[in-house]
């Protein structure tokens, strides 16, 4: 928590964090977790836990879908596979939460947090 609270602070966001898709009230978020780790039903149940945890503190999470993959020998390909995506209430709240993780280590990996429209995370358009 306190390296969110170092990292706002009024300041202008990185530059990596400004270049993104528009504004919408879902945040996705890659390079958090290995592929593998979600095959595990309770190591998938604690990521999905630490994100809303996490995403939680910059508004209220309406919903959060993190795609798994399949059973070992389908090889369908999972859209949006690797990344995990959160629905808020509001933008301003999506908004928040983008511009505190992206950049952000989680479990040792460095973030990368941008919008999706809510058209296509409705359809599941990953």
């Amino acid at each position: 928590a306190a390296h969110l609270a170092a990292a706002g602070g009024g300041a202008p966001p990185p530059p990596a964090a400004a270049a993104s898709n528009p504004p919408s009230h879902v945040v996705y978020l890659s390079d958090m977790f290995e592929i593998d780790e979600l095959r595990d039903d309770g190591e998938f149940a604690d990521i999905e836990e630490d994100v809303r945890d996490e995403c939680g503190k910059f508004g209220s999470v309406v919903e959060v879908a993190i795609p798994r993959p399949r059973p070992p020998g389908d090889e369908t390909p999972v859209a949006g596979l690797g990344k995990a995506f959160v629905r808020y209430e509001t933008v301003a709240g999506a908004t928040a939460a983008r511009d505190a993780l992206h950049g952000r280590k989680f479990g040792g990996k460095v973030v990368n947090a941008d919008f999706i429209d809510v058209d296509a995370f409705e359809r599941r358009a990953f």
